[in-house]
C-alpha cells in the first residue's frame, strides 16, 4: 500500500477581503507561529556580600545574554528537549472546529438519506450479531471454566504490571526495554513518539499488549470448532484493528501534531472527503484507496489495442491486435473472474500481461464479463459455462478458422474453466488443448480466509439479500476483501484521508481494486454453496448441463500457478487442486500474492518463483525440493506453452475472419460501475 505523504505546513494566508459569500466557508488556515521553548540554566551563585545585589534594570540585555549561553551550556550537556506540541491558531481553530461539525452532519446525511428512503436496508444487526456470536463462544470457552478464566486474567494483569513498572522507570528518565514492542513491519507507529514519548509509548505498548493476548485467547480456544474459530479470530481482527490507537486523534502523536499545527484544517477537509465517498457509495462508505483522476479506461489503464469481436447479455469478447508478423497458429482464451474485471492483466504498458502475451505471438482473445444487474438474476453456472466460455470458443474459430485453444482462467475464473474442461470431457469436446490456471482453487478443502464468510447460516443470509435485488452488490464483495487486510486497506486509507485531510496517491492497481462488480444471484449462489460450502467439484459432485462432472476425465496439460503469500487461493489449496486433474500438471509457485505474485513482468520483475514438477506429495515436501528462480514467471510459462504447438500463422487482425469489429477495446463492458 503506498505510504502516507507527511503533512504539509500550511502557508501564510492572505488578509481576509470580507465575509464568505457561501453556506460552507473554507477551512481556515493557521498562521504560521514561532514556538518558543523557555530553558532556565541553573540558579545564579548568592553575590558576594560586599557587592551590591543587582537590580532588574542593572541585569538586563547583557545579563540575559549570559544566563541564554548558560542555559545552552546546559542543555548541550544534557539530552535534548522534546520539541513542544504546535501552538494552534486559536481563532482558525474555532472556526474549523464550526466548519468540521457542519461537514460532520453532511456525512450523517449521506449515510441516513438511503436509509431513511428505503433505498438500503439496514443490517447492521446482522453483521454484529455474527461478530458478537463469533468471538462470544470464546468467551463462552474461558468463563464456563473458572481455572481457564482466572489463568487468562493473569497472564493479562501480570503484562499490565510489568509494562507500569518499564514506563514509571522510564518517566524518572531512566531506560527500560519494552515489554510488547510491536511488529518491525507495523507501520502505524513508524513516528518517533510512539517509541520516544512514555506516555505515547505506554499506549502503544497496552494496545499491542492487549491485542496479542486476546488473539492467543482465540487460539488455545482446543474445543471450538475450527471454523468457529477461525470466525472468531477474524471479527477479533477487525476489532483490534479498529480500536488501534493510531485511528484517533488524541492517541496519535502524529494526528495530533498535525491537528495542532493546521489549526484542526485536515479534520475539516478529512470530513469532506468522508461525505463524498459515502455518497458516492450510495449510503455506505467507499474508500477511496488512489486518485482514479490520473486513469482513464482505454488511454492509460486497459489501454492494449484491440477490438470487441462478439457480444452478447453475460460477455464481450475482445482479440487483440497482433504485434509481430506471424503468431502462433493456436490462440489463446483468457478467462477472467467475473469477481473484479478483467483489466488486471493489463493494467499499463509496462505490467500488462496481455501485451506482454500480444509481443509473444500469440492470438490473445479475453472476456470481459459484464457488470450485471437484476436482468441478470438468473444467470447461474451453467449460463456463465455455455454463454462465456463455450460461445466464446465458438466465436474464436469464426475468427481465427482454429479449433484447437489453449485457455487460461485467473481465480473464479479458472474455477469456471475446470468446471467448463470436465464438462467438455463428459461430452467429448476437446477444443481447449491445453489449459492454465492462475491462482485459482479447485479443491475447497482449505479455501483461504475468506472460508469466514461462508457456513450455512451466512449463506442463508447471503441468499436472502441477493433475492431481494437479483444480485450481490459489489461493494460488498470488495468490503470483505477489504476486511482481510484491515490495517492496509481500511484503516490505513481512513487516517490517511478522514484524519489526515490528504487525497490518497494515484495508483493504478488500487483503481482496478476499487472498481467493483456486482454477482448474479444465481451465479453466486451456486458458487458459494458447490464450491466454498460443499466442495462438490474436486469430489465428483458438481453436476453442470446435466452431467456429473469429473476432474479426472481432464487429460490435457495443465500449467498450475499459485502464489506464495495468497490469502485468498492458498498455495496449498491450489496444490492439492492441481492433483484433482487426469493429465500432466506443471505446478508453479510464484513469490507474493493473489495480485502481484500474478502481475510480476519480466521487465521490471519484483519476485521469485519456484517450480518442481508435478504435485505429488505433501505439500511441503514439493516446497522444500522445488527449484527457486528469480525473477518473473512469465517466460517459463510461455516455454511450456509453446512446446506444445510451436507452429506459426501469419497474424490474423480482428475482424479479417467471420466476426466483424463491434468496436475498440476495452469495450463497453468494463465502463460500467456498480
Amino acid at each position: 500500500m503506498p505510504a502516507a505523504k507527511a503533512p504539509t505546513v500550511p502557508q501564510e494566508p492572505a488578509a481576509p477581503s470580507g465575509p464568505a459569500k457561501t453556506k460552507s466557508p473554507a477551512p481556515r488556515r493557521a498562521e504560521r507561529r514561532t514556538l518558543i521553548e523557555i530553558q532556565t540554566g541553573p540558579a545564579p551563585a548568592e553575590p558576594p556580600a560586599s557587592a551590591p545585589a543587582a537590580s532588574a534594570e542593572v541585569r538586563g540585555p547583557a545579563s540575559a545574554a549570559r544566563r541564554e549561553r548558560a542555559g545552552a551550556a546546559e542543555s548541550s550537556v544534557s539530552a535534548p528537549a522534546k520539541p513542544p506540541l504546535p501552538t494552534p491558531d486559536v481563532e482558525a481553530l474555532a472556526h474549523n472546529i464550526a466548519e468540521a461539525m457542519a461537514q460532520g452532519g453532511r456525512v450523517l446525511a449521506a449515510y441516513l438519506r438511503p436509509r431513511e428512503s428505503g433505498e438500503i436496508k439496514t443490517t447492521i444487526a446482522d453483521d454484529i450479531g455474527e461478530m458478537v456470536r463469533s468471538i462470544g463462544r470464546v468467551a463462552e470457552y474461558y468463563l464456563s471454566e473458572p481455572q481457564r478464566a482466572l489463568a487468562a486474567q493473569a497472564a493479562l494483569t501480570t503484562q499490565f504490571v510489568d509494562l507500569w513498572a518499564a514506563t514509571l522507570q522510564r518517566l524518572q528518565g531512566e531506560k527500560a526495554e519494552p515489554i510488547a514492542p510491536p511488529d518491525a513491519s507495523d507501520k502505524r507507529f513508524a513516528d518517533a513518539a510512539w517509541r520516544d514519548n512514555p506516555y505515547f509509548d505506554f499506549i502503544k505498548q497496552a494496545y499491542v499488549l492487549t491485542t496479542r493476548w486476546a488473539d492467543d485467547l482465540v487460539k488455545h480456544a482446543d474445543e471450538l470448532e475450527p471454523h468457529d474459530r477461525d470466525k472468531a479470530q477474524f471479527y477479533l481482527r477487525q476489532v483490534t484493528a479498529a480500536l488501534s490507537p493510531s485511528n484517533f486523534v488524541a492517541t496519535n502523536p502524529e494526528l495530533l501534531r498535525t491537528t495542532l499545527s493546521e489549526s484542526g484544517e485536515n479534520l475539516v477537509r478529512g470530513l469532506k472527503m468522508l461525505a463524498e465517498d459515502i455518497q458516492a457509495g450510495h449510503g455506505n462508505l467507499r474508500i477511496r484507496q488512489a486518485d482514479a483522476r490520473a486513469f482513464k479506461l482505454g488511454v492509460n489503464l486497459a489501454a492494449t489495442p484491440g477490438k470487441v469481436v462478439f457480444r452478447n447479455e453475460l460477455i464481450e469478447l475482445i482479440q487483440y491486435e497482433p504485434t509481430t508478423r506471424e503468431v502462433y497458429r493456436r490462440p489463446l482464451l483468457i478467462v477472467p473472474p467475473w469477481i473484479n474485471k478483467f483489466y488486471i492483466l493489463d493494467l499499463n504498458p509496462e505490467k500488462s500481461f496481455i501485451r506482454w502475451a500480444v509481443a509473444q505471438g500469440l492470438t490473445v482473445f479475453v472476456i470481459s464479463w459484464v457488470n450485471p444487474d437484476e436482468r441478470c438474476a438468473a444467470k447461474d453456472f451453467d449460463a456463465y459455462m455455455r454463454e462465456g466460455i463455450l460461445t466464446a470458443l465458438d466465436c474464436m474459430e469464426k475468427a481465427t478458422g482454429e479449433r484447437d485453444v489453449s485457455a487460461i482462467g485467473y481465480c473464479v475464473g479458472g474455477t469456471l474453466l475446470a468446471a467448463t474442461l470436465a464438462y467438455m470431457a463428459a461430452v467429448g469436446d476437446k477444443r481447449i488443448t491445453s489449459a492454465t490456471f492462475f491462482a485459482a482453487q479447485i479443491d475447497f478443502t482449505d479455501p483461504g480466509d475468506l472460508k469466514v464468510f461462508v457456513d450455512a447460516e451466512q449463506l442463508k443470509q447471503v441468499e436472502e439479500r441477493m433475492a431481494e435485488q437479483g444480485y450481490l452488490d459489489g461493494s460488498q464483495m470488495a468490503n470483505a476483501f477489504n476486511m482481510l487486510r484491515p490495517n492496509d486497506l481500511i484503516w490505513s486509507y481512513y487516517v490517511n484521508n478522514y484524519l489526515k485531510g490528504k487525497e490518497p496517491m494515484p495508483f493504478d492497481l488500487l483503481v482496478w481494486n476499487s472498481d467493483s462488480t456486482r454477482m448474479p444471484a444465481a451465479n453466486h449462489k451456486f458458487y458459494l454453496r458447490h464450491c466454498y460450502l460443499q466442495n462438490d467439484l474436486s469430489n465428483g459432485r458438481m453436476v453442470l448441463g446435466g452431467k456429473t462432472l469429473d476432474l479426472k476425465q481432464v487429460t490435457i496439460p495443465v500449467y498450475e500457478l499459485a502464489t506464495k503469500e495468497d490469502h485468498i487461493a492458498p498455495a496449498r489449496s491450489v496444490f492439492t487442486g492441481a492433483k484433482c486433474f487426469g493429465g500432466p500438471v506443471r505446478y508453479v509457485m510464484a513469490g507474493s500474492g493473489h495480485i502481484a505474485g500474478v502481475v510480476n513482468p519480466p521487465g521490471k520483475p519484483k519476485y521469485q518463483y519456484w517450480s518442481g514438477g508435478p504435485p505429488q506429495g505433501e505439500f511441503e515436501a514439493w516446497v522444500a525440493a522445488a527449484k527457486e528462480t528469480p525473477g518473473s514467471w512469465w517466460p517459463d510459462w510461455l516455454a511450456w506453452l509453446a512446446a506444445q504447438a510451436p507452429e506459426k500463422v501469419p497474424a490474423r487482425m480482428p475482424g479479417g475472419g467471420k466476426l466483424k469489429v463491434l468496436g475498440d477495446a476495452p469495450g463497453d463492458y468494463v465502463r460500467v460501475k456498480s
